[in-house]
């Protein structure tokens, strides 16, 4: 399998990979000639490479040097990449007691642009349940993981993730418009937690909260689903399950440092 798929590999990006991959921790800077000898590479590709990484955030030239380094956007990707692996396994556990506490399937997801991807779930034993989604990409505006996050997010922000008036249509519950998305992202911001009704599987309900870490930053969120048939509006409104869940998000924040920091504010 690995041999089939290096014939689809790209040659300019493997490339760039190659000048990103060639800094090290002993060498945080190196000049276009040396790169072009390491890699094989006549001068002007490497500079046309670096161009076009430093324009997008992951190269930068030391202009007392004219070396090139790695730029900011590298330790982003990494701070992503850490922050998804240790959310996660911070997680694990809580949504453990999450779902021997409601009798529901428990999930957390990270939003990426408009759509979710579910890092993580744990499945009710009970024999009607709803799926964990683990590993889908489903889109933001029609789950309760989705909606939990984009609340939160700058008004500038949500205006750029969604132009159009009109929002894709998932189940005939989806909410169709902008309109009626900004409207619902309202209540959300102001009880704190978001309702997926029906929205993107019929006969499936939910219930999220946003977690955030030690920079007080939304990252993920974490809920429950189950079948709309257990999860009524009545047990919704009576029962404990919305203080569960966001009982669970506090917890997952604490383990990433959110409350300690805020504290000290």
């Amino acid at each position: 399998m690995k041999r089939e798929k290096v014939n689809y590999m790209i040659q300019s990006v493997s490339h760039a990979m190659d000048i990103l991959e060639s800094f090290t921790r002993t060498e945080d800077e190196l000049g276009v000639t040396e790169l072009s000898k390491r890699l094989g590479l006549h001068k002007n590709n490497v500079f046309r490479l670096l161009a076009t990484l430093e324009h997008r955030g992951y190269i930068e030239q030391n202009r007392e040097t004219e070396n090139y380094r790695l730029g900011p956007k590298t330790l982003q990707i990494g701070s992503i990449f850490i922050e998804q692996r240790e959310c996660r396994r911070q997680a694990r556990p809580i949504l453990e007691s999450l779902t021997a506490a409601t009798g529901e399937t428990a999930v957390v997801a990270v939003l990426r642009s408009t759509q979710v991807i579910y890092m993580d779930g744990v499945e009710t034993n009970r024999t009607v349940r709803a799926i964990s989604r683990v590993g889908a990409l489903l889109p933001a505006h029609c789950t309760a993981v989705g909606k939990a996050q984009i609340a939160f997010l700058p008004p500038a922000e949500i205006e750029r993730l969604y132009p159009e008036l009109s929002l894709q249509q998932i189940t005939p519950r989806t909410l169709k418009t902008r309109e009626a998305l900004l409207a619902d992202l309202k209540v959300i911001r102001d009880r704190g937690y978001a309702i997926e009704d029906e929205e993107c599987d019929l006969e499936v309900k939910g219930i999220a909260a946003p977690v955030r870490d030690f920079s007080r930053n939304i990252i993920a969120a974490v809920g429950i689903i189950a079948p709309a048939s257990r999860l009524t509006d009545d047990r919704i409104e009576k029962d404990i399950v919305v203080a569960r869940v966001q009982d669970a998000a506090k917890a997952i924040s604490v383990k990433l440092g959110y409350l300690q920091v805020a504290a000290r504010a």
